[in-house]
């Protein structure tokens, strides 16, 4: 709760010290009402739920712990068949109308994180409204049902063979099979209630510009705002006061920028700026009327350009690692806000400066860990597995969505919209795919100018701004040789990739900064996996140990590349190619993984 982020004077929220529990960490508030927990549940096989009245009645067949999905162990039902339907259940009570801090004159609002695929929601019989978008939040305005013993209900549908759907690495078989893991229906990210004024903040993106000496703050607001309406907005640093400003807010989307002046001493503006190494947070309390809300920024900048990453304006080589954030027990829903945080810490303590989350937009409490502790992030979209007109609406839709849910977070380094050409199968040779796959690098841009997009991680890219490289080349010496100089990539670049494709289709590489952003994949199995699959395989503790180390050597003997993305960090259902177990233990030991990954490459 906000208890542990109040400073001494026991006025001053400060949003940047906060543990993860709240489920919207840069967009606060004081008051509101966890509603995760057991729940009613129901699977709907025959699609007869609405036909039978269950939006009124509720369902009452089994209990659920949300946001865990059915198909998961810890949602207590862990059923992991195709079932196409399901309904939850749950009554709203006295104590969490209180706890939402709901009043006569405010409106009560429903929150979810994530359902998978799309949902209809229903309190006290009446319909509060539909979403589609199996990763992106949404909220609801109830507070026409807001007394004690209001049912909320809720029909998620997801159909499994539904492959327009985003949908990254949830199997379309009904078992798990090769890189493909368990399905996610339904609720599967926090749900929560909050009560606010009638003219209340929606949305909260910042943007630092630190060269200019600025912050930049884009507000969005419920309705528009009657005439004089005040924006006022304070920036902390540590507890000290950096800034404070307001404006008149004319309209549902304001703009306010924020001088910071301590920002344009040339000689003492690094010691306010984010980085893996000293990952400073600014806290920010935002009034509109008579909402408040708190939160939190980081001031970096991030571009490429000769050849290199650049974080801060100095070249910065990016140590990072596969991550599909996945665990046995919860499936993608996170065990807990600290497993969260532990996850991240787990990535720090084995050398690595930044992790690639893939095929999956991740908990936003993740990306908290990550400012907190100082962790670059590549966010990378859930891909789909065709192409059509409804997979493009779709991608797009949620993409941009999720780009400005996340936008300002300073961990949060690189865009990732596709990965290894799903859904755009025949990018080589299809105009059509090149297009959409320019467009979502133009779209992201539009929306976040600040940072590099990489079009078409692996392969077959266009316009991308780093040559994103996938090898799964087991023998070390192959590896040096291939990338020992630039001269080396380059013949590559203009040759063919190492998985039979075209690394570049079109636009302007010759300045861009060359990764190898996916590579390893070495199984060792230490749990007799059914099915154990990897790219090689390692026999012991030893061997998985020595062509780990082996691969490691001849990355970082290569003059040219600008970082890396080993794969990957846990072993996940059959794919056994982690450096550590499903439960997060290393396989070998951690002081000789963090040798081998930081090299000679610390920044």
């Amino acid at each position: 709760m906000l208890d542990a982020m109040i400073d001494d004077d026991h006025t001053a929220v400060r949003a940047s010290t906060q543990d993860g529990t709240y489920p919207r960490p840069q967009l606060l508030r004081s008051a509101w009402t966890d509603l995760c927990g057991t729940w009613s549940f129901a699977y709907d096989d025959a699609d007869e739920g609405i036909a039978s009245g269950w939006s009124s009645a509720g369902v009452s067949e089994r209990d659920i712990v949300v946001p865990f999905p059915p198909e998961s162990s810890a949602s207590g039902v862990g059923d992991t068949g195709m079932h196409r339907v399901v309904w939850y259940s749950r009554d709203l009570t006295t104590a969490d109308l209180a706890g939402a801090g709901h009043a006569a004159g405010r409106r009560l609002l429903l929150n979810f994180g994530a359902v998978d695929y799309r949902c209809d929601v229903w309190v006290d019989g009446q319909l509060a409204g539909s979403h589609e978008g199996g990763h992106t939040p949404f909220a609801l305005d109830i507070t026409g049902s807001a007394r004690e013993g209001a049912r909320i209900v809720v029909r998620a549908e997801d159909d499994p063979l539904d492959i327009s759907q985003p949908r990254g690495k949830q199997d379309w078989r009904e078992h798990p099979h090769a890189i493909w893991y368990h399905r996610t229906t339904g609720i599967w990210q926090p749900v929560w209630l909050e009560s606010v004024p009638a003219v209340h903040i929606t949305a909260l993106r910042w943007t630092a510009d630190p060269r200019a000496g600025i912050v930049t703050a884009d507000i969005e607001l419920s309705v528009r705002p009657t005439t004089g309406t005040e924006a006022t907005i304070s920036l902390s640093f540590d507890g000290r006061e950096l800034a404070a400003v307001s404006a008149v807010a004319t309209d549902r989307e304001t703009t306010v920028v924020i001088p910071i002046a301590e920002l344009r001493n040339g000689q003492s503006y690094e010691e306010l700026l984010w980085s893996p190494e000293n990952p400073r947070l600014l806290d920010a309390e935002v009034r509109v009327g008579d909402d408040v809300v708190y939160s939190y920024l980081g001031i970096r900048t991030a571009h490429v350009a000769r050849g290199r990453f650049w974080l801060n304006d100095r070249p910065y080589y990016v140590r990072s690692v596969l991550n599909q954030g996945y665990w046995p027990e919860s499936h993608l829903a996170a065990p807990s806000a600290e497993a969260l945080r532990d996850e991240a810490e787990l990535i720090r303590s084995l050398g690595f400066n930044a992790t690639r989350v893939h095929q999956k937009f991740e908990d936003p409490r993740f990306l908290l860990a990550a400012d907190q502790l100082g962790l670059l992030v590549w966010g990378e979209a859930p891909g789909t597995y065709t192409f059509t007109p409804t997979a493009i609406e779709r991608t797009t839709r949620e993409w941009l969505e999720v780009v400005r849910r996340d936008m300002s977070h300073p961990s949060i380094v690189t865009w990732v919209p596709l990965n290894e050409s799903w859904g755009v199968q025949h990018i080589a040779a299809d105009p059509r795919m090149q297009h959409f796959a320019r467009s979502l690098v133009s779209l992201t841009k539009a929306l976040d100018p600040t940072r590099p997009v990489v079009s078409n991680d692996g392969w077959e890219q266009v316009d991308t701004d780093v040559v994103a490289i996938h090898d799964y080349e087991w023998r070390p010496d192959v590896v040096r040789q291939r990338y020992a100089t630039d001269a080396d990539i380059r013949r590559l670049i203009d040759s063919v990739g190492p998985a039979g494709r075209a690394l570049i289709l079109s636009g302007d590489v010759s300045e861009a900064p060359v990764m190898l952003t996916e590579f390893g994949g070495i199984s060792f199995d230490t749990s007799a996996a059914d099915g154990a699959w990897g790219y090689s395989s390692a026999t012991s503790p030893d061997d998985f140990a020595e062509r780990f180390e082996g691969l490691m050597a001849a990355v970082h003997a290569s003059e040219a590349l600008a970082g890396f993305c080993y794969t990957q960090l846990a072993d996940t259902l059959q794919e056994t190619n982690g450096l550590v177990t499903d439960e997060r233990t290393p396989k070998i030991p951690v002081d000789r993984i963090r040798a081998a990954i930081v090299g000679h490459h610390a920044n």
